[in-house]
C-alpha cells in the first residue's frame, strides 16, 4: 500500500528533460497561474480552458510524462474532487428544467457542473503534472523560499516522510489480524478495528514524541536542514511568463465580452 501510494507522489517521466530542471519555485508559479486563470474564468470562455488544457499537455509532453502514467495518477484524485458536480444539475435551480424521474434537472445547474468538471480537471492536472516533474521535498523547498508559513512546510515534510511508514504498520497489523482468523461477518465484529484504530494512534503519537526528542539531540532547532540553495534562471523566467502570455490575453478578453 505504501509503495502504491509513494509512486502516486513520486517523480515521473525524464528526470533531465527541460521540465524537470526548472527551479520548483518557477513551477509552482506557472501551474498555480494556470489553476487561478481557470477557475476564475466562466463556461462562456471555454476556449480559456481549452488554453490551459493545451498548456498542461504541453508542460507533459516536454517533460515526457507519459499519458498512460498521467491517466493513472489522475483517476485516483478526480472522482473525489468531481463528486460534488454530480448533485449541481439538481440542486442548482435556473433556466430550463428537464424532468429525470421524480427530479428536475436545471439547465443553469447543468452549466455550473460543467464549469465544475472543467475546472476541477485543470486543477488536478496541474497538480498532477508538478507532482510528476518536481520532487515532493523540492516542492516543500520552493514554498518555503516563497516564504509560506514555515510551520505548515515542516507539518508537511513531516507528513510525507511518515505517512507511508504509518502505512506500513497498519498493514503489519491488518496482517497480524487476519493470521488470528479476524474474518467480520456482521457490526459487531467491527470491535476489533477500533481497538486496531487506538492501537495505531497510541503507537504514531510515541513513535512522533521518539522522532522529536532524537532531532532535538541531532540540533533541531524549528527548521529542516537547508541543501544548495535554489537559483531562478533564464529558462525559469522563461517559464512563467510563456504561461502568463499564454494564457492572461485570453482571460482578459473573455473578460471584455463578458
Amino acid at each position: 500500500m505504501s509503495s502504491h501510494s509513494l509512486a502516486l507522489v513520486a517523480p515521473a517521466g525524464d528526470a533531465g528533460s527541460p521540465v524537470h530542471e526548472l527551479d520548483p519555485r518557477a513551477k509552482i508559479v506557472g501551474l498555480v497561474a494556470i489553476v487561478l486563470i481557470a477557475v476564475t474564468t466562466p463556461l462562456s470562455a471555454w476556449p480559456v480552458y481549452v488554453a490551459c488544457l493545451a498548456l498542461l499537455a504541453a508542460v507533459a509532453m516536454v517533460g515526457r510524462v507519459p499519458p498512460a502514467e498521467a491517466w493513472r495518477r489522475l483517476r485516483f484524485l478526480l472522482p473525489v474532487v468531481l463528486l460534488a458536480a454530480v448533485f449541481l444539475p439538481f440542486a442548482r435551480p435556473g433556466g430550463v428544467a428537464h424532468a429525470v424521474g421524480p427530479l428536475n434537472v436545471h439547465q443553469a445547474g447543468l452549466e455550473t457542473a460543467a464549469a465544475a468538471v472543467a475546472k476541477a480537471t485543470i486543477g488536478t492536472l496541474a497538480a498532477v503534472m508538478l507532482a510528476a516533474t518536481t520532487g515532493f521535498p523540492q516542492v516543500l523547498r520552493g514554498l518555503e523560499a516563497m516564504r509560506a508559513p514555515r510551520l505548515l512546510v515542516t507539518i508537511a515534510a513531516f507528513m510525507y516522510r511518515y505517512l507511508f511508514v504509518i502505512a506500513e504498520e497498519l498493514g503489519r497489523m491488518r496482517a497480524a489480524l487476519v493470521s488470528r482468523g479476524y474474518d467480520p461477518r456482521n457490526a459487531l465484529h467491527a470491535a476489533a478495528l477500533g481497538r486496531v484504530a487506538t492501537a495505531s494512534f497510541l503507537r504514531t503519537h510515541a513513535r512522533g514524541e521518539r522522532v522529536y526528542r532524537a532531532m532535538l539531540a541531532r540540533g533541531y532547532a524549528g527548521s529542516m536542514p537547508r541543501g544548495r540553495p535554489l537559483a531562478l534562471g533564464w529558462a525559469d523566467a522563461a517559464f512563467v511568463v510563456l504561461v502568463l502570455a499564454a494564457l492572461v490575453p485570453l482571460r482578459v478578453a473573455a473578460g471584455v465580452a463578458g
